[in-house]
């Protein structure tokens, strides 16, 4: 069903701290996470849009970096992003996120 829908790219942003409006938001988030090409932004509730990324390569970068801080005018509004979930529910807090583990000691394994 994800592949179907195409909801393989989709990622969830929060914004605990309020956001601009839907139509300004929507180009912030093109040009200020540096999205390359088209994606798909929605509202979700007071806190929450979901965006559809078009290419993988979008969909990496909005999961790779913990938060973007949108700036418009003399706000900066920060949004955590996370991988959309089918159990996903606007209402409960988020109980997951993305880290990164990095043992610089550990020797490198050829396979």
């Amino acid at each position: 069903m994800i592949y179907k829908e195409n909801l393989q790219y989709v990622v969830i942003g929060k914004f605990s701290y309020g956001m601009p409006k839907i139509r300004k938001l929507k180009k912030l988030i093109l040009k200020q996470c540096e999205l390359k090409g088209g994606c798909n932004i929605r509202l979700l509730g007071n806190h929450y849009v979901l965006i559809r990324a078009e290419i993988m390569e979008n969909y990496v970068n909005l999961l790779s970096n913990p938060s973007f801080y949108l700036t418009h005018r003399q706000y900066s509004y920060p949004m955590r992003t996370f991988k959309w979930d089918p159990m996903f529910d606007p209402e409960e807090e988020t109980t997951k996120t993305i880290t990164c583990i990095y043992f610089p000691s550990l020797p490198q394994i050829s396979l």
